[in-house]
């Protein structure tokens, strides 16, 4: 009796994850293509938004908490601390919101051929990276315009807070985008958290004013945050080269990081895990 050897075959509907990206990077390049092209379709200022929209939002934060509130009316260059905070954020915002809904908003390719799912969720995290240069492009312009000078510690602060922002977005996109599909609350959920990540880090305000608010191993805590980490890296990274007196770094800022960095990996994998449970039905749940 002849036997057939089926190891070259994977079973049908599974994959290895994250790691099948790789192998289907092609795919992968068209759904970034297809998110880039599609999201300003029909839209007469088209790639314009992405400078319109954050430099709304800055303008808002700025008029309220530095011109009505006076806040931070001792802080040099406000507006450059304001605005490396927003741009940062606004990467974890788009990218994690995005992820969320990527396999709903896929469901027809979904539920018609198979390919590796967390093939949405990693091009929603690529388009809000894509779009989110050019408002780095913007905030660096302006830092040179008022004369900062970079130096590769500054250079490596802004690599590693984009690093830290994209991973932890992934981790919660693949947890949440897989219970969004069958518990629709889950897009809820992301709202609040979307909400909170803007006032949970130190964005509007300086790190110092929560030391002095809350318990030391609060404030511990709040620093653990990889949002906080990457916030006060980008204000390290921009704002710090542009002022003569600045508030520094929390310390101990390496330990922080170490913490939001292993908090990124742990994110990951159980958002991968969470996700692959999930995925055996999401056919039938859409």
């Amino acid at each position: 009796m002849t036997t057939i050897d089926l190891a070259e075959y994977d079973v049908p509907g599974r994959g290895r994850g994250i790691l099948d990206v790789i192998r289907w990077r092609y795919l992968l390049r068209l759904l970034v293509r297809k998110g880039t092209a599609t999201r300003y379709r029909n839209s007469v200022l088209g790639w314009t938004w992405s400078y319109v929209k954050p430099a709304a939002q800055f303008v808002i934060y700025y008029f309220v908490m530095g011109i009505i509130l006076q806040i931070h009316h001792d802080v040099q260059n406000f507006a450059i601390y304001l605005f490396s905070g927003v741009v940062i954020i606004n990467l974890f915002n788009e990218g994690f919101g995005n992820a969320t809904n990527a396999i709903v908003d896929n469901g027809s390719l979904v539920r018609k051929i198979y390919l590796p799912r967390e093939l949405f969720p990693i091009a929603a995290i690529i388009v809000a990276f894509i779009h989110f240069l050019p408002q780095v492009a913007i905030l660096l312009l302006i830092c040179l315009v008022v004369g900062w000078t970079p130096t590769l510690a500054m250079v490596g602060a802004v690599l590693l807070g984009v690093l830290i922002v994209v991973m932890f977005a992934l981790g919660l996109g693949l947890f949440f985008s897989g219970i969004n599909v069958r518990f629709r609350d889950a897009q809820n959920v992301v709202e609040i958290i979307r909400m909170f990540s803007t006032w949970t880090s130190p964005v509007l305000y300086i790190w110092p004013f929560v030391q002095a608010a809350l318990p030391t191993w609060a404030f511990h805590i709040y620093m653990c945050n990889p949002l906080s980490v990457a916030v006060e890296l980008f204000h390290y990274g921009f704002w710090e080269g542009t002022v003569t007196e600045s508030v520094g770094l929390p310390q101990p800022f390496w330990l922080y990081i170490i913490i939001a960095l292993v908090a990124c990996v742990v994110s990951l994998v159980v958002g991968q895990a969470v996700f692959r449970r999930f995925e055996r039905t999401f056919a039938q749940d859409l």
